[in-house]
């Protein structure tokens, strides 16, 4: 199944916003309903594909097969952009200028990989990887100087092999994360990896982006999960890892790892797995403020026990609810303070113990206990957040969210300067908005920042973000933050992230890029700045 074209997931999950919702945009945030419905899809123009029949022939002698060539125009345009605000408020639009892949190729093999890679390098077309199409950053977005086809892998979505004694597992890459959990429990294991995307996101899009999942606490980041991958490049394949851990140089995994398709395409990869959890538990917990809530949050991070789910949402989202989107306009919500969600998961002993020890943790740094209800509301509604996205878009509203990470010394700071630029900038344009914020992976050292934004749309809604977007990530940088926790690079965040690096690690990572990549096909504009 496809996700919705101009929109997030399944469409039969969508759900207008509640009369109350409605209301409260339009008194609070001057939201008013769209002039304009969205474009349906057998009314879009989309124009003819591009492909030249010589590339067209080689391709699919390449995959065996005609329909592994695809041209019609109801692949391309689901293959068109990822499921940004920006993404979405075009397609609705029906604007699917420069982002348009000329083809949808579909490999299953490595070596199908590879040759597809060599001829669209010999016939100067652009490749765009394409997992589970959920990029926010502008991932899918390249900008490349002439044709360009978009890569799906869904066909490679095998586990490859699976062992239970050093409890690893092989999997491909477009092994939506769904069906990758189902095989590994199947063995009795699961990689404990769950973000907001978790429905329709790929192996391969968790290890090219980095990606962080919602018991990160527990489990680690995906990153951390790692332990080999193989890389498809023009130039050949690139091998990585053969222990869990070596001095052998440096560690070329992490290499590609956030690579994002500009230095080639992941096509199989070795993870750590954990045995399935006997007992999950999640319960809520409130504070009298935020700083009150972090600095619990950092005690358990630090000194433990370290639950496996940890996060805690600032005073105004406790007060909408966004940590439990489908109960917002209900009525159920009255919570002040700040809510915060602990999570056990393992054996039945591991888990009591950990969760005696950490609630006398909370309750030493002024936590109330809520019970488990606050937590069975966030396990149950944790992947409904962008269908509520897209009833806000639908209503008239504007709706984004963006990350960083920083240190706890600087959390404070860097919470503060990115609240306040983007409120002074939306404020500015006539569209006061509700900026809502909630920390949601903890480490020793720091945590992240995810921050959601609700306003008026304005009257070019995209030019109207991409200026708060601007004053966001500037105020990024200037308080020490990381430009992407876990959403990503893309062409979003890519001149930022080259001021991150620095001059020098821009020219080493552009010098990699030519030796991988010489004919610049990969991905172009994304990451590094296309030539």
């Amino acid at each position: 199944m496809d996700m919705l074209w101009s929109g997030w997931g399944d469409p039969e999950r969508a759900a207008p916003l509640p009369d109350a919702v409605t209301g409260l945009l339009r008194d609070l945030l001057g939201v008013k309903p769209r002039e304009t419905a969205t474009v349906a899809l057998e009314d879009l123009t989309v124009p003819a594909s591009p492909l030249a029949p010589e590339a067209h022939r080689a391709l699919t002698a390449a995959l065996g097969d005609e329909v592994h060539v695809r041209t019609d125009a109801g692949t391309r345009v689901r293959h068109t952009r990822g499921k940004s605000t920006p993404d979405l408020l075009r397609m609705r639009g029906g604007d699917l200028a420069a982002a348009l892949p000329a083809a949808v190729l579909l490999p299953a093999t490595h070596d199908e990989v590879r040759a597809v890679l060599r001829l669209c390098a010999e016939h100067g077309l652009a490749v765009v990887p394409f997992g589970g199409g959920t990029s926010v950053v502008g991932g899918l977005a390249p900008q490349a100087r002439g044709t360009f086809v978009a890569l799906d892998l869904r066909r490679m979505n095998r586990l490859l092999d699976l062992d239970p004694v050093s409890r690893t597992a092989t999997l491909q890459p477009g092994l939506r994360a769904p069906q990758a959990e189902a095989l590994l429990a199947g063995h009795g294991f699961t990689l404990g990896h769950f973000p907001q995307s978790y429905e329709w996101a790929t192996i391969g899009g968790f290890a090219a982006t980095r990606s962080s999942g919602q018991a990160s606490a527990g489990y680690g980041r995906f990153d951390e999960m790692v332990l080999s991958l193989t890389l498809a490049t023009p130039e050949g394949t690139l091998d990585t890892g053969r222990a869990p851990r070596s001095a052998a140089g440096p560690d070329l995994r992490q290499l590609v790892l956030g690579s994002e398709g500009a230095f080639g395409v992941i096509t199989s990869v070795t993870v750590r797995v954990r045995p399935v959890p006997r007992t999950r538990v999640y319960e809520g917990w409130s504070f009298p403020t935020f700083d009150a809530g972090t600095a619990a949050l950092r005690r358990l991070a630090q000194d433990g026990p370290r639950p496996t789910v940890l996060r805690l949402s600032d005073e105004t989202e406790t007060l909408v609810g966004l940590a439990h989107p489908e109960a917002i306009g209900s009525g159920e919500l009255k919570a002040d303070g700040c809510t915060a969600v602990a999570g056990y998961e393992g054996t039945e002993e591991d888990t009591a113990y950990r969760r005696e020890r950490a609630s006398a943790v909370l309750r030493e740094c002024g936590g109330t206990p809520l019970g488990e209800e606050p937590g069975r509301r966030w396990a149950h509604g944790r992947y409904a957040a962008p269908y509520l996205r897209d009833a806000l878009l639908d209503a008239g509203a504007f709706a984004e969210t963006l990350e960083t990470a920083t240190f706890w010394s600087g959390l404070p700071g860097l919470y503060t300067a990115v609240r306040d630029a983007l409120t002074a900038t939306l404020t500015d344009a006539g569209t006061p908005p509700l900026v809502m914020c909630h920390i949601s992976h903890v480490y020793e050292n720091g945590a992240s920042l995810y921050f959601t934004v609700v306003s008026a749309q304005g009257e070019d809604p995209v030019a109207h973000w991409t200026r708060a977007k601007h004053a966001a990530n500037e105020a990024i940088l200037a308080a020490g933050g990381t430009i992407s926790h876990h959403h990503g690079v893309g062409t979003d965040h890519r001149d930022w992230y080259l001021r991150e690096v620095g001059p020098l690690g821009a020219e080493a990572l552009r010098a990699v890029k030519s030796r991988l990549d010489p004919g610049g096909v990969l991905n172009p504009g994304v990451l590094l700045p296309s030539d």
